[in-house]
């Protein structure tokens, strides 16, 4: 398991985090489906969490979700975590979770990686 403030974009589904899911926005529709963007955090950080499809019914305020496998890249020009289609989400317990909402990885300015090419690293943090 990696902690929320250690994720960085990347194309690659490698992911694996547990965290509380603090708030969930309406769902909207997306193409055939439905999505919902939430806010999710762990004892390190916070970020924007992507629920798809059924995702949008399963999980509410409160619950602790472990994420395997997930994704956390740019999606229309904000930077979410996600399962997408290689990972998986479970609910593994409720409401018994520390967690602190700063920083917000989803607000952090990403740049290229001098030491590592295929990596982004932490420039500026964006206001929310």
């Amino acid at each position: 398991m990696v902690s929320l403030k250690d994720i960085v974009p990347e194309a690659q589904n490698n992911v694996n985090v547990q965290f509380i899911l603090l708030e969930k926005d309406n769902p909207v529709k997306e193409g055939p489906g439905k999505t919902c963007l939430t806010l999710v955090a762990d004892v390190t950080a916070s970020v924007h969490f992507q629920l798809w499809g059924t995702e949008c019914d399963v999980f509410e305020p409160g619950d602790i979700i472990r994420l395997t496998n997930g994704i956390f890249s740019c999606v229309r020009n904000k930077f979410v975590l996600r399962a997408g289609k290689r990972g998986s989400t479970e609910k593994v317990g409720e409401f018994s979770m520390v967690f602190v909402e700063t920083p917000n990885m989803s607000n952090i300015q990403w740049g290229p990686n001098p030491s590592n090419f295929k990596n982004l690293k932490q420039e500026n943090v964006i206001a929310p």
